[in-house]
């Protein structure tokens, strides 16, 4: 299949947020600003070393797991709700997502991780598909600042696996 020749911009994404229940809670982000930004992706998810012989090159190994990051950013339209579901219920595990399970597992020392799944829309482009690019076991951390709007901001950390499709 040849290369779509049609660019993507901030117009064609989405982010969905879930927990790990059976039937997971799931939020579409609603009023985001369309800048997600991902770093950090690589074969494997594997730091290299380098090792010499005598100073000269030698070998390269994989080492450490390296996780993913990402980021983006929403206008505030509320901040926590028991029934309506939210980004910063979601980060937190309150309000809509209180009843959430960690993407790791329910236990009293798991911390709270969800996937977090970004696509962008290819095929209303002409494209055979979507493009998607699911991350699991996800901690996000975030904050909220006034302004005209008010806006969120959210980072994350994958540290499971990264698809893209």
């Amino acid at each position: 299949m040849p290369l779509s020749s049609v660019v993507k911009n901030f117009r064609n994404g989405t982010i969905a947020i879930a927990d790990g229940t059976g039937t997971p809670i799931t939020l579409t982000v609603a009023y985001e600003s369309g800048d997600f930004a991902l770093s950090g992706v690589m074969e494997g998810q594997k730091e290299v070393a380098m090792y010499l012989d005598r100073g000269d090159f030698g070998s390269l190994r994989y080492t450490n797991f390296t996780p993913c990051t990402f980021t983006f950013t929403a206008q505030l339209t509320e901040i926590s709700d028991a029934t309506n579901k939210n980004i910063l219920d979601a980060i937190s595990k309150t309000g809509a997502f209180s009843a959430g399970v960690s993407t790791l597992g329910a236990g009293t020392d798991v911390p709270w991780t969800l996937n977090v799944t970004w696509t962008i829309e290819g095929t209303n482009s002409g494209d055979a598909s979507d493009h998607v690019v699911v991350m699991t076991n996800c901690r996000l951390s975030g904050g909220a600042s006034e302004g005209d709007p008010n806006t969120l901001s959210v980072s994350g950390t994958c540290y499971g696996t990264i698809t893209l499709t």
